[in-house]
């Protein structure tokens, strides 16, 4: 039986914008909710480092990017519509 996956997540922001907070916080809570213990979020502040936009296509921000499990995965936006995050990301909520 294979071990779970640990899931990383990067969150590209463009500095402390409200948008930015916001979508930090909600996956953050998603996160610990959905996938507790499981997962990690890297943030990428691109007024600090714009030259890593390119390497996972980031056109708009914040952008949620999951790199794993594959494949790829982005969300665009604040991250406040829980039920479109966990689809987009494909996380399956576990039945109680």
């Amino acid at each position: 039986m294979a071990k779970e996956e640990k899931w990383e997540l990067r969150l590209y922001v463009a500095g402390q914008t409200p948008k930015s907070v916001l979508a930090l916080k909600n996956i953050t809570e998603y996160c610990n909710k959905y996938l507790k213990g499981k997962y990690s979020i890297e943030v990428i502040d691109l007024l600090k480092k714009p030259q890593l936009a390119e390497g996972d296509q980031i056109f708009a921000i914040p952008t949620l990017v999951r790199k794993v499990p594959v494949p790829i995965r982005k969300i665009i936006g604040d991250l406040s519509n829980e039920e479109k995050v966990l689809v987009g990301l494909n996380i399956v909520p576990l039945k109680n």
